[in-house]
């Protein structure tokens, strides 16, 4: 009795594995093949000439970004896909879309983001800009008059006789 049941619970659990494997196959690797899935932008609203980060999954073998925005971008290969793409400084303000296809399969996902007007923050030009005219004259004005004032304070101290 007891190997009956033994063997009844035998043919139950092969049945269940050898119906659940042909759907295990057809659902592909796990993980991936699907196709782009999870598409993420960082950030969501960019500055024109600004660079935009393209996060995805699903794309074991890498792919391809592309948007108007944008020159088309490849796609990082692994469990998760990265890439950078610059905006073109003529994109003109608004709402746009991109495209994310895998190299191994026909499927696209697609994110929108936003471009925004100008460039952002300048941060400041770390002294690749020389002074002015007018600032070298001002510059050149106060050195002199300092070293005139100087002059100046010392002889009047021998003047008076007092020591040095």
């Amino acid at each position: 009795m007891r190997a009956s049941r033994a063997l009844t619970v035998a043919l139950v659990v092969g049945a269940a594995v050898g119906f659940a494997a042909p759907a295990a196959v057809a659902g592909g690797p796990p993980g991936g093949g699907g196709g782009p899935t999870s598409v993420e932008v960082d950030p969501y609203a960019v500055h024109q000439g600004a660079t935009l980060r393209i996060t995805a999954r699903g794309c074991h073998n890498g792919g391809r970004v592309s948007s108007n925005a944008f020159d088309e971008v490849h796609l990082s290969s692994g469990d998760v896909n990265y890439a950078t793409a610059r905006i073109h400084d003529s994109t003109t303000p608004g709402t746009y879309s991109l495209a994310v296809k895998c190299n191994d399969n026909d499927r696209v996902a697609t994110r929108s983001f936003r471009v925004l007007e100008g460039r952002g923050a300048d941060g400041g030009l770390g002294g690749a800009a020389g002074p002015t005219d007018t600032e070298m004259a001002v510059g050149g004005t106060l050195v002199g008059t300092a070293a005139l004032g100087g002059a100046l304070f010392i002889a009047r101290r021998r003047r008076q006789g007092v020591g040095v």
